[in-house]
């Protein structure tokens, strides 16, 4: 018997749910409604219209109505807003934005994918300063067609997530001297504190006055004042400060919210009507690490729903496993990503969770490789049970490759004994022999089984101020380019010999330039009988990208003698 399904947003998740549903059936009636002009448009390339990296506006549009009716057989409506439901009767109310008319739809299952909106808040003087929000290809297109128009020499971007990363840095791109402004201590939650010292880093060189720790008081024209009382010189501010989901329609309908604010719905994405479902940024989901709901505004995830509930509606059974949250994002020269959990989440969301963490810095491929590069790789761990919480990876190489595997190895329950069995591709151009994930797994392993102990770049300057005992086991050539003030230099070559410059009674903090030979040091230390011995993850490059930004932009006197960044 065909059935008459209806679909409330024609993105990611709304298209994917009518093509799926089309490939279940040639009779069912399938209706998708679009409140914008444009269906199937491709939101994640949205900021790179800004550089002229996609030319044209209309090159974001991926389908058509023309090509859902005629590949499909699907109704795609634009222009057309559902603007309310009626359960009992089982139809939706729809206004025609190009005509005014208003008119009833029936349907027998209902799909509900609005997306979220951008936040705006209501900061005094808003009128006075042009100001845009990216969230479709009208927004962009009005926001490129300004900038073109005017001509502006200041733009600010207020707020440091994934678009407003994006935007600031195809901004520059473009020509424009760019402002972006964050209210938390750092760009991208995706990542730790100390692991997006490297992102700051790298818009700070590539000329985005990045200003974190700081809020929006008020607008005036051509100037925004921020709470702390600078102002900053601004003829167009986009906000990107993130994004609320699109609920309006699910309230006035009495459908149920969770506990975040977004839709609540059961494993099979159906609301608390058996005739009504959501995908995407307008639910919340399931946390497949910490078992707790949240919100997860990401496409693919909204396209697995959508193919979910197309399935389930079609008398399929489906798998939903719930979610960790893997994401990758390009900033200028580096790629980022990461999965799962990080510190910063486990601490904000308070979760009960014992863990430790490994930071290190290998090579992405074989080093005698022109190609190569480094990557900055953290993971985190429970204790004592192995299992992976997360990672993440930042670097100039392919390390969304790494992140992916750490995501399989999490999504199969896996820890940190399992990357250490891994065996993965391996040729000179690719990868080294040992991978950067089976690398990971060796020395989380060396920190369960208590073979040596670690302190971070976050411990460094405090015990630096302290006149720590810290010893620099590079060669002396590398220690007179730079290095930390008051270490002391004792080479690795040389440690055996000279171990009577060193104190029995009182901590050793060892490091080198990324954490491999000073971690050899910690070993011959502690068979020699020093006990309190620690390796400094990272090393003196780890540490003088974690030192900085905030030395550039705060002022402060720097703890070393100069940076080292290769």
């Amino acid at each position: 018997m065909s059935k008459k399904i209806l679909v409330v947003g024609g993105v990611a998740g709304g298209a994917s749910a009518a093509a799926r549903l089309r490939r279940h059936s040639e009779d069912d009636q399938i209706i998708m409604f679009e409140k914008g002009p444009h269906v199937s448009f491709s939101n994640c390339c949205l900021p790179y219209h800004l550089s002229g990296t996609i030319p044209n506006a209309e090159d974001l549009v991926l389908m058509s109505p023309e090509k859902f009716a005629n590949m499909y057989a699907i109704d795609a409506r634009t222009s057309s807003e559902v603007v309310s439901i009626d359960r009992a009767e089982k139809t939706v109310e729809v206004k025609n934005h190009e005509t005014g008319e208003t008119y009833t739809e029936s349907y027998d299952k209902l799909i509900l994918s609005p997306g979220a909106k951008p936040i705006v808040p209501p900061i005094p003087g808003l009128d006075k300063i042009p100001n845009f929000s990216i969230r479709n290809v009208v927004d962009i297109d009005r926001l490129n067609q300004h900038l073109k128009g005017t001509k502006p020499n200041n733009v600010t971007v207020v707020g440091g997530g994934f678009i407003g990363v994006e935007a600031a840095e195809n901004l520059i791109e473009a020509g424009y001297n760019v402002t972006l402004i964050e209210a938390m201590p750092q760009i991208m939650k995706p990542f730790d504190y100390s692991m997006v010292q490297i992102l700051h880093k790298e818009m700070h060189d590539h000329g985005i006055n990045l200003m974190v720790n700081s809020r929006v008081s008020a607008f005036e024209e051509g100037k925004i004042q921020l709470e702390d009382g600078r102002s900053v010189d601004s003829d167009v501010v986009v906000f990107a400060i993130g994004v609320k989901p699109e609920t309006d329609l699910a309230i006035k309908a009495g459908l149920e919210l969770g506990k975040t604010g977004a839709m609540k719905v059961n494993q099979n994405y159906m609301t608390n009507d058996p005739d009504i479902y959501a995908v995407g940024d307008v639910i919340e989901v399931y946390s497949y690490l910490y078992n707790d709901y949240y919100q997860l505004p990401l496409a693919g995830p909204a396209q697995k729903q959508a193919r979910s509930v197309a399935d389930h509606i079609n008398g399929m059974t489906i798998d939903n496993r719930g979610y960790i949250g893997s994401s990758v994002v390009k900033v200028f020269d580096y790629n980022a990503a990461s999965t799962g959990l990080n510190e910063g989440m486990i601490k904000a969301l308070g979760l009960n969770i014992s863990y430790d963490t490994v930071k290190i810095i290998p090579n992405d491929k074989v080093g005698l490789m022109p190609s190569g590069g480094l990557v900055h790789f953290k993971l985190l761990f429970e204790v004592p049970t192995g299992r992976i919480l997360g990672a993440q990876a930042i670097g100039k190489g392919n390390i969304d490759k790494r992140v992916d595997v750490i995501a399989t190895v999490i999504k199969f329950g896996g820890t940190i004994y399992d990357l250490k069995d891994l065996e993965l591709c391996y040729a000179p151009p690719f990868g080294t022999a040992k991978d950067v994930v089976n690398y990971a797994g060796y020395v989380a392993t060396n920190l369960m089984n208590g073979d040596f102990k670690q302190v971070h770049a976050s411990d460094i300057r405090p015990l630096a101020e302290k006149d720590a005992c810290i010893v620099d086991v590079r060669e002396v050539h590398e220690y007179e380019r730079s290095h930390i003030k008051g270490a002391v230099n004792i080479p690795l070559s040389q440690i055996r010999q000279r171990t009577d410059e060193l104190p029995k009674d009182k901590p050793v903090y060892l490091h080198c330039r990324s954490g491999q030979r000073s971690y050899n040091a910690a070993l011959v230390l502690s068979n020699l009988g020093f006990r309190d011995v620690y390796n400094v993850s990272g090393g003196y490059m780890g540490l003088s990208f974690y030192e900085y930004f905030n030395d550039q932009t705060t002022g402060r006197e720097s703890i070393l003698t100069d940076y080292n960044f290769d």
